[in-house]
């Protein structure tokens, strides 16, 4: 063998290492962000997706021992296969959402399908090293590429992948990857395969490498009818972030706002929720001048704050730059918000309000926390003790904080503890609720203020024009009927997101 000509295998090695490293923990992050999105409890979902993934793994590795003898041909049939099922592991998810209800059987079998699969890879290329390095060199080498190319793939993935191409397409892209894996290494090793092998890989490598760019070029094609079967309505927009997937509606009179298949607003009656969200607390403080809002990118309970004269600022605190632009820029949100981010009184900082409210030094005289449910462990923490006690020290004297609080008749047991949690932050608590039909109804809300000021329906009044809420109404809103009344709930911290549990337990029991 030639020096050149074992340079080019030898780089195809670490090539080969490298990818399958990348492509196993990519397959692992896409499935488990992709259950995610669909399932809620980013948590659960990656643990169960960790366990799985790991131990379908070891039992890939255990049973390499039974293959005997052709090893570089299995090693192509295993990236073939990988190249295959883990490239159509979302659209199989997608699919599986949409059109049946096992959903939780179909991820698991993917699961265990690419983990023994890529439980393979790395004792069959590391005997097929056996006749070029000893033992040792051959292990240090497979598993350090093995783990670089893990580096490269949680890399890649936050950065490059999901923001750019999506968990659709990035599956797709990342299954191409493993085929040409494979199609490398029957160029590079020839002998090493039997011509009829080697005819019917390349055969099959070309076919699927076809298929999987034909998926890539035609993805809003295929797409499309999977969103029209998920939502109701036509979708119009459809935008994959680094922080979540966003997608928009139409309807002949309606739009509507999904974050992550989650419902945050329809034009038909999102005065409403705004409403409600926005006067009681804009009316319990005198002269509400600095307000801070932490989410509601949309800019619609921003559009209600601006109603009140006395305000001369706002700072809006939404994570994802994306929404603020899209409230910004989209005819169809700024008709609904009234151009209110173009206000010189807004100001719009895309930061975590957490991280936010730890740095800023201001006090505000209102704050409103318009922020999605908290049915992930990343907006748990937003509904923390920790949070509310950082959050009530940027409440000036005299001022009030309110929070939505979901929904206190589907997931009453949440509603309640998100009141619990910010009276354990040392605030006094006045919880309220109002019918929000796109919602499935009953709407909560908790307003509260520091101790000792105490708040009730006395101190709240309608001052500025609404199409929804007046004075005659204010009394019920604070009156819980016993159906919707909870004791004993315990509070949420950030070491025990309490919220948490109680929202997926209160929501499963509808969906």
């Amino acid at each position: 063998m030639t020096a050149t000509l074992g340079r080019r295998r030898a780089s195809v090695f670490i090539v080969s290492i490298f990818v399958a490293g990348l492509c196993s923990l990519v397959y692992e992050l896409l499935i488990g962000t992709t259950s995610a999105y669909f399932l809620g409890d980013s948590i659960k979902q990656f643990s169960l997706t960790i366990g799985l993934y790991m131990a379908a793994m070891g039992i890939g590795s255990f049973f390499s021992r039974l293959i005997k003898g052709a090893t570089m041909s299995w090693f192509v049939g295993v990236e073939l296969a990988l190249g295959v099922i883990g490239g159509l592991s979302v659209p199989i998810l997608y699919l599986a959402y949409a059109y049946t209800s096992l959903y939780e059987v179909i991820v698991t079998l993917l699961l265990v399908a690419v983990g023994v699969l890529t439980g393979l890879e790395i004792p069959l290329i590391a005997r097929a090293l056996k006749d070029h390095f000893t033992l040792e060199v051959n292990l240090s080498n497979v598993l350090s590429l093995d783990y670089l190319g893990a580096l490269a793939a949680t890399l890649l993935f936050p950065f490059v992948l999901l923001p750019e191409l999506g968990t659709f397409r990035s599956a797709l892209a990342v299954g191409l990857l493993n085929l040409l894996v494979a199609f490398l290494v029957v160029r590079a090793f020839p002998e090493r395969l039997s011509p009829r092998s080697r005819g019917r890989y390349q055969s099959a490598l070309i076919l699927s490498g076809v298929g999987l760019i034909a998926g890539l070029i035609f993805a809003e094609s295929l797409l499309k009818p999977w969103h029209d079967a998920l939502y109701e309505d036509r979708v119009a927009l459809v935008r994959q972030t680094p922080y979540q997937k966003i997608v928009v509606t139409r309807s002949r009179d309606d739009t509507r706002l999904f974050l992550n298949g989650h419902l945050q607003f329809s034009a038909a009656d999102e005065y409403r929720y705004h409403e409600a969200l926005v006067h009681p607390v804009m009316s319990a403080v005198e002269r509400p001048r600095r307000v801070l809002m932490l989410g509601g990118g949309d800019g619609l309970a921003a559009r209600e704050v601006l109603k009140h004269d006395a305000v001369a600022s706002l700072i809006l605190v939404d994570l994802d730059p994306a929404i603020t632009e899209l409230a910004s820029e989209h005819p169809l949100f700024r008709g609904l918000n009234k151009h209110s981010l173009d206000d010189p009184r807004v100001e719009v900082r895309n930061e975590d309000a957490f991280a936010f409210l730890d740095q800023t030094e201001h006090e505000f005289d209102v704050v409103i926390a318009d922020l999605p449910d908290p049915n992930n462990a990343s907006l748990a923490r937003l509904y923390s003790r920790e949070f509310y006690r950082l959050l009530s020290k940027r409440i000036a004297k005299g001022g009030a904080l309110v929070t939505q609080a979901t929904s206190p008749y589907f997931a009453k047991e949440a509603f309640w503890c998100v009141t619990e949690t910010v009276a354990a932050a040392g605030m006094s608590v006045a919880p309220y609720h109002v019918q929000v039909p796109s919602f499935g109804g009953d709407w909560g809300f908790v307003l509260a203020a520091p101790k000792p000021r105490q708040i009730s329906p006395l101190d709240i009044s309608v001052t500025v024009p609404t199409r929804f809420l007046e004075d005659e109404m204010i009394p019920h809103l604070f009156y819980f009927p016993p159906d919707v009344r909870s004791d004993d709930i315990r509070h949420s911290t950030l070491d025990q997101p309490q919220v948490l549990s109680y929202y997926l337990q209160g929501w499963k029991r509808w969906n």
